[in-house]
């Protein structure tokens, strides 16, 4: 099952180098965000609610993967692990956070309206007055945030699931997902009904956040940059996400900020055009090396 399990990851890796991201209409993560959407108002109860949405949703979109991956290994196991490392790729995304990373940093250099319009696919927050540094840090800051929730938290997911099953395995993997999903779109202080999503994400990246910072200082050749990263790491309100943009941001020397928010000051300037596009390199390497180590540990299992 270990190698039928790595070859699950090798598809994945594949996939994600060949195409970056399934089309929208196809995408499963876009099915369960619209079986999310309803839940999305107010309610008369809304953390009842949203217990049974933080429990039932994922725990669903789970059940229904490794039950497809288990009918698909009713079939062949070569069946099971392409089902499997399709549903890990649909989970999973680097190529497309690097895509988008790398244009809003680009985009800095010539035209400031354009990288304040296209920072949204990337970070949440108002652009509009943003300067040129400081949209370079929002594209920083958010290739190392999402390092850690869109590839590392369920890649590690299906390397645990498959000390069980490959079914196990992929369906892991999709639950996260789901957690993580919740968390986007209702995990907001606004929004009660979101409250038990969050803090069940919370929990969930714990873990991740903090293998994505020692992946980033690897990945920049700099062990130390933890060390550094240590004191900053708390500034952000998120208990996790300030784990591998504080690793990126000592691992590049470079300030990175969310004005009125946090600030993680490992370096006196805002990233240049340069050091953010060696931050984007940087994370994509953590990636490289996330799928290595999700490998290894099921080959190894």
């Amino acid at each position: 099952m270990s190698l039928t399990a790595a070859g699950a990851v090798a598809l994945a890796v594949v996939l994600e180098a060949a195409v970056g991201e399934p089309l929208a209409r196809i995408h499963p993560v876009a099915w369960f965000g619209r079986a999310v959407t309803p839940f999305d108002r107010e309610w008369a109860h809304p953390l009842v609610v949203g217990t049974v949405v933080a429990v039932t949703l994922p725990l669903a979109a789970a059940g229904v993967v490794a039950g497809v991956v288990a009918l698909a290994g009713r079939v062949d196991a070569l069946v099971a692990a392409g089902v499997a490392g399709v549903a890990l790729f649909a989970t999973t995304s680097l190529r497309m956070l690097s895509r988008e990373a790398r244009s809003v940093v680009a985009a800095t250099e010539s035209n400031l309206v354009a990288a304040r319009e296209r920072l949204p696919s990337l970070a949440g927050r108002d652009a509009s007055e943003l300067s040129a540094g400081e949209l370079r840090s929002a594209a920083v800051e958010s290739a190392a945030e999402n390092l850690a929730d869109g590839l590392v938290a369920p890649l590690l997911a299906f390397a645990l699931g498959a000390l069980v099953s490959l079914p196990v395995a992929a369906g892991a993997a999709a639950w996260v997902k789901g957690v993580n999903t919740l968390d986007s779109m209702l995990g907001y202080r606004a929004k009660r009904v979101g409250t038990p999503s969050a803090r069940l994400d919370d929990a969930v990246m714990w873990l991740p956040a903090r293998i994505s910072a020692v992946l980033v200082a690897l990945a920049g050749l700099d062990v130390g940059a933890l060390g550094r990263a240590r004191e900053h790491a708390a500034a952000p309100p998120s208990p996790n996400s300030g784990w591998p943009m504080a690793a990126l941001a000592a691992v590049l020397g470079a300030r990175l900020s969310k004005p009125g928010v946090y600030d993680l000051p490992l370096g006196e300037e805002f990233p240049s055009v340069a050091t953010a596009e060696r931050g984007v390199r940087v994370v994509g390497v953590a990636g490289g090396l996330a799928y290595a180590l999700a490998a290894g540990v099921v080959v190894w299992s």
